[in-house]
């Protein structure tokens, strides 16, 4: 169905706010993906704060390269979805964990992180980062273990004494 002028105007000013305004972009291909699907996954983003949206390629080539941002954008075949928000990772992580239920059903395709693009193998990558939580968590044990060590010896130490 073809998309009139003022239409597409109103995507491209969309497209080009979803560039302003976030954080990191998440270019996914869902081919093949039920409605149904679609409608839990768009649930499921909107609930962590992420944005879902779907437009032409033609219309988002021209608002990212007008963007003006590093690195050449990626290949974009099949049926193009976006995905946004201002948590650098949160989006990602999340279309990665959808892509891993769904089994090519839907594909991370590339993005944008750090004002730059990057491509499929880079996005999956940023995908796999664990969450601020669990940095957190996997920080604190590794401050924890050299003393958790040093007082296990103290014990070993005291109990040969006893």
């Amino acid at each position: 169905m073809a998309v009139s002028k003022e239409k597409k105007g109103e995507i491209l000013n969309k497209l080009k706010k979803i560039v302003k305004d976030s954080a990191s972009v998440v270019f996914i291909n869902f081919h093949s993906l039920p409605v149904a699907e679609s409608t839990t996954i768009r649930r499921a983003l909107r609930e962590k704060g992420v944005g879902y949206t779907i437009a032409k390629k033609t219309l988002t080539r021209k608002a990212f390269s007008e963007a003006g941002l590093g690195g050449t954008m990626p290949e974009l075949p099949g049926e193009l979805g976006i995905v946004y928000g201002t948590d650098p990772i949160e989006g990602a992580r999340e279309i990665y964990g959808f892509q891993k239920k769904l089994d090519k059903k839907i594909q991370i395709l590339g993005g944008v992180f750090e004002g730059k693009f990057m491509n499929q193998s880079e996005m999956l990558t940023i995908s796999q980062i664990p969450g601020l939580k669990t940095l957190h968590a996997q920080f604190v044990n590794l401050i924890n273990s050299p003393i958790q060590g040093f007082v296990m010896a103290l014990d070993q130490i005291a109990k040969q004494k006893a």
